[in-house]
């Protein structure tokens, strides 16, 4: 079983375009309607009912990420992280994650294979221990059980 505290607090990182909350209602083709408080309110009982502690962030700004990712190496024992646009581009998200070694999770809202040619290419997936994609943002929530999973048997070593 999974303790709740400092050590069992996974990070879900969530970079994507800047709009307002408004607009953010807006359905999409790819994106749906879900308002990132909606999908911040799932995520925080979900990690509840698995006896995590959740840390929320939501930036376009690739160096915040980074830095998020590099405060996670002392306090976080997983990552759930949807890069959006800087899954295709950022090495230096990459970088980061590399130095961070509990489980992280990449997802994706849509199922970026059913999208254009060069979504298709993810550094962050060079180092995710898995991957969701294409399952709308009950990804999230799914990512925290798979994350629970992965620790319950790093625990049990």
């Amino acid at each position: 079983m999974i303790d709740p505290g400092a050590q069992h607090e996974p990070y879900r990182l969530r970079a994507e375009r800047s709009q307002p909350e408004s607009a953010r209602q807006t359905p999409t083709p790819h994106l749906g309607h879900e308002t990132l408080a909606a999908v911040e309110a799932d995520c925080r009982k979900v990690a509840g009912e698995l006896g995590l502690d959740l840390r929320f962030h939501q930036s376009n700004r690739e160096y915040e990420i980074i830095d998020w990712i590099h405060e996670a190496r002392e306090v976080a024992c997983g990552i759930v992280i949807n890069p959006a646009a800087f899954t295709h581009t950022s090495v230096a998200i990459l970088d980061a994650l590399n130095t961070f070694e509990p489980p992280i999770i990449e997802v994706h809202i849509s199922n970026v294979h059913k999208r254009e040619e060069f979504r298709h290419h993810s550094y962050v997936s060079l180092r995710a221990d898995g991957v969701i994609a294409g399952l709308g943002t009950q990804g999230y929530t799914l990512a925290l059980r798979r994350l629970a999973h992965l620790l319950d048997k790093t625990d049990a070593k």
